[in-house]
């Protein structure tokens, strides 16, 4: 009884300290107050839930281990898990992504990344081996009827703070699915007008979150469209760079042919007439060669290669 009534001040102590901390965050961020969270009081249960998790397992493990290492993989899993379903589950049941990651390295589906997770094992580390032990330190001050009374008090407003904070959200809700608009920072305006005309809790919700990502139906459906318009242009231009390889290839080939019948004109152009009368001379010896037969050639055929014998010694003694 005593570790369980514990539980439940971790956690709204830790849901406190989370409160302040996006708080300060927001302020250096926009300049102003702005109370964070879905709830009106000052506290986010993300963080608390995070914190008594992390003591949870972290207690049931110190039989066995209960180093820095195993403490930073517990709480960076845990609050990682916690963050995850979180995002999804509110996406699902209120049409809208409170956070979105999906511009940061290493992230899952835009609803955690690398960078908090890493965060939250160095906080878990801090939670059980630094703060935990204060905090323990200070309950065992009160009484354990101090403590429960305490705890009941805090549970009862939480409850009732849990309960209107979801008549606000349905309302989002509401405007959210109403609205005709097809794309979020449109629905964004008409929640905020919406809003604007309840009471300061309404308005409230609609200051915490400014950057909240709402996602209808139709902001899905446009999102979608946008999506296959971009695979069908990334198909298109992949096809048309295939064709401009293979026109280039083509082209290529037709160049090389091209400079090498020119290469072989102008060597033909620029052969010197001597060398052609050479080379001449020189295929009708060899066609001689073929068709003279000493033995059985005529009287007259043999007294013309006489002559033919003569005059080509007569061009081999000339230098010019």
């Amino acid at each position: 009884m005593d570790f369980a009534i514990n539980l439940i001040l971790v956690f709204f102590v830790f849901s406190f300290v989370g409160w302040c901390i996006e708080v300060t965050l927001k302020y250096r961020q926009f300049g102003r107050f702005i109370n964070r969270g879905f709830l009106i009081g000052p506290w986010l249960p993300i963080y608390g839930a995070g914190a008594t998790l992390i003591t949870l397992m972290v207690a049931g493990l110190t039989p066995m281990e209960k180093g820095i290492g195993t403490t930073f993989a517990i709480s960076l899993i845990v609050c990682g898990l916690i963050e995850y379903m979180a995002s999804y589950f509110m996406e699902k049941r209120f049409h809208a992504r409170w956070w979105d990651y999906s511009q940061k390295p290493m992230n899952l589906n835009g609803r955690v990344w690398i960078g908090n997770l890493i965060l939250f094992g160095i906080g878990g580390v801090a939670i059980i081996h630094i703060v935990n032990p204060l905090l323990y330190g200070v309950f065992e001050n009160l009484s354990i009827v101090s403590r429960e009374i305490i705890a009941s008090f805090l549970s009862v407003i939480f409850v009732a703070d849990y309960s209107v904070s979801h008549f606000v959200l349905k309302l989002v809700k509401i405007g959210v699915e109403s609205s005709d608009a097809d794309n979020t920072e449109a629905i964004s305006k008409d929640v905020k007008l919406l809003l604007s005309n309840k009471s300061i809790f309404y308005r409230r919700f609609a200051n915490a979150y400014p950057d909240v990502i709402y996602r209808t139906e139709k902001v899905k459906a446009r999102m979608e469209e946008i999506r296959l318009e971009t695979e069908k242009f990334r198909i298109e231009a992949e096809k048309r760079l295939d064709e401009l390889n293979q026109q280039y290839e083509k082209n290529k080939a037709e160049l090389g042919a091209s400079i090498k019948a020119g290469k072989e004109q102008l060597r033909e152009t620029l052969e010197p007439t001597s060398l052609i009368k050479s080379n001449l001379i020189e295929k009708q010896n060899q066609l001689i060669d073929l068709l003279y037969d000493e033995n059985t050639a005529p009287v007259p055929a043999k007294a013309l290669m006489s002559e033919i014998e003569h005059e080509r010694l007569r061009l081999e003694k000339r230098s010019w």
